[in-house]
């Protein structure tokens, strides 16, 4: 076969890879979930993160309390206000999380081949010989030769700052450990994770009760993260609880599949949640190494067919202290991409990491170039497949809005909608160029009071892959065609203009209610 034959089947010309990113107003269709925390809670850094690319702000409730948290949504408010960016807020829960308790936070060496005590008597200090933990019953649920995880915020596996035990014996409440390896851990939380053991605990604690019912009524919050979901039944709780509480009861679900039961489970669980956190921190461990890529691709698929959001964390974990990802890390990134993610979720990185801003941007760029690589036409088609025929109407329009954008080269597609479905279905069908999602307000009344829809709508599609929402004034319908309607058309692609994706004589795809129909049109600008 003749050499430049290969450079005809290249995907991608060597001679381009040299060639610097470009800089865009989105700069990437996957999207950047950043934890907020002492390095990330400053009005000044939490604006660079949003310009930088992060859409969703997450608030971990495993450690520090409701005033410190409302001090740093405030921040983010004002954030988003200076830099007219919107983003979603995600309430973390702490689950049935096992925990060190050190509160003097005493620095404390482990050595290997040592030993030491884990005990439930909260009244001892932490030391090297004793750790107290906020569960009173591991002595019933381990047994000598199981392996337990200590870390702070979570062990990796891959540093001196988390230390892996191995049951030696049970001693009434204590547990009695061989400690694996050398590690030092510092700081006020360390977590920990007794692998492939059942922990009988409620998912959703009532202190978990307590701050939902009250710090997210107070804050509307857009999703809920429900830390180690194991049984769908889970989602029905939570999703139970939130319909009592006013507002809330559109809050979003996303189950954080964290170990072996809500593996085992994670088909009911897909079907019962609104979108899946892939938690490869306490997975990644409760899992042999081998088999943790395969979870992620049969877990990201099934999202994806399901067409709800998949998120994947633990990617960037050396930037926590470094300026740069490891290259294994790099490639994770992009696989994540190409594997279908819609959202990476960064934690440490951003939490309590040296370089919050820099992590979110680097992560974008990774993101951007894998989307450049990414198989659309081949994933269309597996969709397709998948969702079989007869289609639904709105699925057959959502399938052709994305067919005919590709086919016609357009910029960009615009979907008119008010409760956001349209929107997320054209995206589920993974376009190659990103969707505008104009999220028409509607009028709706509890009795006491009038008010308008679409905040929530239009927060909850900045965790999709490629969806780009705006808020229309709420004057305008979303089924018409009249004198309104296309004002809003033209405050969309005014936008689309502003932000750089539209061009003079480009191609768009619009996707818009006329009465009882739905319609696809394609339209081309003039100068």
């Amino acid at each position: 076969m003749h050499s430049n034959h290969l450079l005809l089947e290249e995907p991608i010309r060597m001679a381009t890879i040299l060639e610097p990113s470009k800089a865009s107003f989105f700069p990437a269709m996957t999207k950047i979930v950043g934890t907020l925390g002492p390095r990330s809670r400053s009005v000044d850094v939490i604006s660079r993160c949003l310009k930088a690319g992060m859409s969703v702000a997450r608030l971990d409730f495993s450690w520090a309390g409701p005033e410190y948290h409302q001090e740093t949504l405030e921040n983010l408010k004002a954030a988003i206000k200076s830099t007219k960016k919107l983003c979603a807020v995600m309430l973390d829960t702490v689950g049935p999380e096992l925990q060190v308790v050190n509160k003097n936070e005493t620095i404390i060496s482990l050595k290997a081949d040592g030993t030491v005590i884990l005990t439930p008597d909260q009244r001892q200090e932490a030391s090297s010989e004793v750790l107290p933990i906020n569960f009173t019953g591991l002595s019933k649920a381990v047994k000598k030769g199981d392996t337990i995880f200590i870390g702070q915020y979570l062990f990796t596996g891959s540093e001196t700052t988390s230390v892996w035990l191995e049951v030696d014996e049970v001693k009434d409440e204590d547990v009695v450990c061989v400690i694996k390896n050398s590690a030092t851990l510092a700081g006020s939380l360390f977590t920990l994770h007794a692998s492939q053991i059942h922990i009988d605990l409620p998912t959703l604690s009532d202190k978990d009760k307590e701050v939902i019912r009250t710090w997210g009524v107070q804050n509307k919050i857009d999703f809920l993260s429900l830390s180690y979901t194991r049984h769908a039944e889970d989602v029905r709780e939570a999703r139970e609880y939130l319909s009592k509480l006013g507002d809330l009861s559109q809050t979003q679900i996303f189950a954080k599949i964290e170990n072996v039961e809500g593996l085992t489970h994670f088909d009911e669980i897909l079907q019962e949640a609104d979108g899946i956190i892939l938690s490869r921190g306490n997975l990644g461990i409760d899992l042999p190494p081998e088999k943790v890529f395969l979870f992620q691709r049969a877990a990201v698929y099934k999202c994806n067919m399901a067409g709800k959001p998949a998120v994947v964390t633990r990617v960037v974990d050396s930037m926590t202290d470094n300026l740069r990802p490891t290259r294994a890390e790099a490639t994770d990134v992009a696989n994540a991409v190409l594997d279908g993610s819609d959202a990476i979720l960064l934690g440490a990185e951003t939490l309590r990491g040296l370089y919050p801003i820099e992590t979110i941007s680097i992560v974008g760029k990774i993101c951007a170039e894998a989307e450049k690589v990414f198989n659309q036409d081949l994933y269309f088609k597996k969709t397709v497949k998948y969702v079989g025929e007869p289609m639904s109407h709105l699925e057959a329009i959502a399938s052709s809005a994305v067919r005919a954008a590709i086919k016609v080269k357009a910029s960009v597609i615009i979907c008119f909608t008010s409760s956001g479905r349209a929107a997320r279905l054209i995206a589920k069908y993974r376009p190659t160029m990103p969707v505008l999602s104009v999220v028409i307000p509607r009028l709706k009344s509890n009795q006491l009071r009038w008010s308008f829809s679409g905040a929530f709508e239009a927060r909850q599609s900045l965790i999709v892959r490629g969806l780009f929402p705006l808020l229309a004034d709420p004057r305008h319908s979303a089924k018409s065609l009249n004198a309104t309607n296309e004002s809003v058309l033209k405050v969309a692609l005014d936008h689309g203009k502003a932000s750089g994706v539209i061009k003079s004589h480009d191609r768009v795809v619009i996707c818009q209610k006329v009465g009882d129909s739905s319609v696809v049109k394609i339209i081309e600008l003039e100068d």
